[in-house]
C-alpha cells in the first residue's frame, strides 16, 4: 500500500479550498484505503465523498467535498503513481536498457512496465504481467487510451522476442479491451529480419482488425548501442533497408484512409531521413498521435517554424552569435531551418552534429545525445555566447543530460550560455533571434 503524500496543491482547485498542504497524507476517501493513483482517481470522481487527511503536524481530520461539477481534486503526489511500479518481467532480445553504457545511474536501469504509468505519463506496456484482476479493473476504471508495446502479433513469435512464455495472448487481451470500450495507441520496435515484412504486415493487419479502439500504430526502427556484448545479434536500419519499409508500409497506409479514413499506421521520421525520402506531409499524420514517439516530429517542428518564419518582420539588427548543437539524424533539417532564417535576419548561428560517442555512432538521435559528447565536440571551438540544445536532451525536471553531466557543467566547460529549445519550430525561432 503506498502514501499519497501531497507534493503540490493546485490553486484555486478542491484541494486548495480544502485546505489541502504540500506534505499533508490523504489517508482515506469514504474510508476505503488508497491502493494507488488509479484508486484516488475513481474514488474523488463521485458528487460527495469524505477524505480523511494526515496534516503535517500529525493531526488526523476528516474533510467533506462537494464536488457539483464533478471537477478534479487538484494535487500533485509526491509519488505520482502512489504504488510502487510494475517491473518489467521481459528480457526483450531488443530492450535499450539491457545495453546501456556502465555507471549510469540506477533510476536509468529500472525497467517498469505498468499500465498504470502508461495511463499517467504514456508509457509503452507489453501486458505479458497482468493478472485476470488487472484485466478487469482496467475495464471497469475505463483506464484509457493505454499505450502498448505490441512488436508482432504472432504469439510464437513475441514469445521469443520478449523472451517471455506467456507473452502470446496479446490480441485476446487487446479484443477484451475493445469490447470493453478502452482505447489503445501501439508500437512496434521493428528488428531486421525478424518481425518486419511478412510478419509486420500481419501485424499491422491484425490491428486494423480492433480499429477504432486502436487508434494508432507507431513503427520504430531498433536502438542499437555500441554495448550489446553477449546479446542477441541484431542488425540496424541502412539506407536500403529503410527504403524497404518505407515501400511495403506506404501502399498500407493509403488502403488504410481510404478505408477507415486514418492511416492508422505510421512510419518512424528515422526511417525516412536514413532512406535520404522526403518526410510525408504535415497533413499525414493527422493528429501526430505518437508525436513523443518520434513519429512525425520534424514535420509538426517544420510546419510550425516556417509559419512563424512568415509571421516574421525582416530584422536588420545583427543576433547575439550562438551555436545549435543537434545530432547527425537531425542536422539537414536544422542547419536549413537557420540558413532560410538567415535570408530574413541576421541569426548569426551555426549548427554543428554531435557524434555519439556515449552510447555509440549507432545512436543518432537528438534525445540521446550526452552532455560530454557536446563538450568534447565543442571544446575549443569558437560557438559564440549562446549554445541551444533541444531540451529533449534533459531529464524532465532536472538539469541532467542522460550521463549526469549537468547543463552548468557543460556552461563552465565551454563558457557559454545554454538555452533548451523546446521541441516547436516556434520557440526554435524566437531562440534564433535571441
Amino acid at each position: 500500500m503506498g502514501v499519497a503524500k501531497v507534493k503540490n496543491v493546485i490553486e484555486n482547485s478542491i484541494a486548495y479550498d480544502a485546505y489541502i498542504e504540500k506534505g499533508d497524507i490523504i489517508r482515506k476517501v469514504d474510508g476505503k484505503e488508497i491502493g494507488d493513483f488509479l484508486d484516488f482517481k475513481y474514488l474523488t470522481s463521485n458528487d460527495y465523498y469524505v477524505i480523511t487527511v494526515e496534516k503535517k503536524n500529525g493531526d488526523i481530520e476528516e474533510i467533506e467535498i462537494y464536488n457539483d461539477y464533478f471537477e478534479t481534486f487538484g494535487v500533485e503526489f509526491e509519488n505520482q503513481l502512489i504504488d510502487s511500479p510494475k517491473e518489467c518481467r521481459n528480457k526483450c532480445i531488443f530492450c535499450f536498457m539491457d545495453q546501456l553504457p556502465p555507471n549510469m545511474r540506477d533510476t536509468m536501469h529500472f525497467k517498469d512496465d505498468d499500465v498504470r504509468l502508461s495511463f499517467l505519463q504514456g508509457n509503452y506496456v507489453t501486458l505479458t504481467n497482468l493478472s485476470e484482476n488487472d484485466i478487469q479493473r482496467i475495464i471497469n476504471l475505463k483506464i484509457s487510451p493505454i499505450n502498448i508495446s505490441v512488436h508482432t502479433t504472432d504469439g510464437e513469435l513475441r514469445k521469443k522476442m520478449l523472451n517471455n512464455r506467456f507473452a502470446d495472448n496479446l490480441l485476446d487481451i487487446m479484443m477484451r479491451f475493445k469490447e470493453g470500450g478502452i482505447l489503445m495507441n501501439c508500437q512496434i520496435v521493428l528488428c531486421k529480419g525478424i518481425n518486419d515484412k511478412e510478419n509486420l504486415v500481419k501485424s499491422v493487419y491484425d490491428l486494423k482488425n480492433l480499429f477504432p479502439n486502436v487508434l494508432s500504430v507507431s513503427i520504430v526502427p531498433v536502438g542499437l548501442t555500441d554495448y550489446r556484448d553477449n546479446l542477441y545479434k541484431l542488425e540496424g536500419f541502412n539506407k536500403e533497408a529503410s527504403k524497404e519499409v518505407i515501400d511495403l508500409i506506404t501502399p498500407i497506409q493509403n488502403e488504410f484512409k481510404k478505408e477507415l479514413g486514418t492511416s492508422l499506421v505510421y512510419l518512424a521520421d528515422e526511417f525516412y531521413i536514413n532512406a535520404d525520402i522526403p518526410l510525408p506531409d504535415f497533413e499525414h499524420y493527422e493528429q501526430f498521435p505518437q508525436i513523443e514517439n518520434g513519429v512525425g516530429l520534424m514535420a509538426s517542428f517544420k510546419k510550425e517554424f516556417y509559419d512563424a518564419l512568415c509571421e516574421t518582420k525582416e530584422k536588420d539588427v545583427k543576433c547575439t552569435k550562438k551555436t545549435v548543437a543537434t545530432s547527425f539524424i537531425a542536422y539537414d533539417y536544422i542547419n536549413k531551418f537557420v540558413l532560410d532564417a538567415s535570408q530574413k535576419c541576421d541569426v548569426n548561428t551555426e549548427v554543428i552534429k554531435i557524434k555519439n560517442n556515449f552510447f555509440g555512432n549507432k545512436i543518432t538521435v537528438t534525445g540521446l545525445l550526452c552532455g560530454c559528447d557536446i563538450i568534447n565536440e565543442l571544446k575549443g571551438r569558437d560557438i559564440g555566447e549562446i549554445l541551444l540544445l533541444s531540451d529533449s536532451m534533459i531529464k524532465e525536471g532536472s538539469d541532467l543530460f542522460l550521463d549526469d553531466v549537468t547543463i552548468g557543467d557543460v556552461e563552465k566547460e565551454l563558457n557559454v550560455k545554454v538555452v533548451l529549445v523546446k521541441n516547436d519550430g516556434y520557440d526554435f525561432l524566437e531562440c534564433l533571434m535571441m
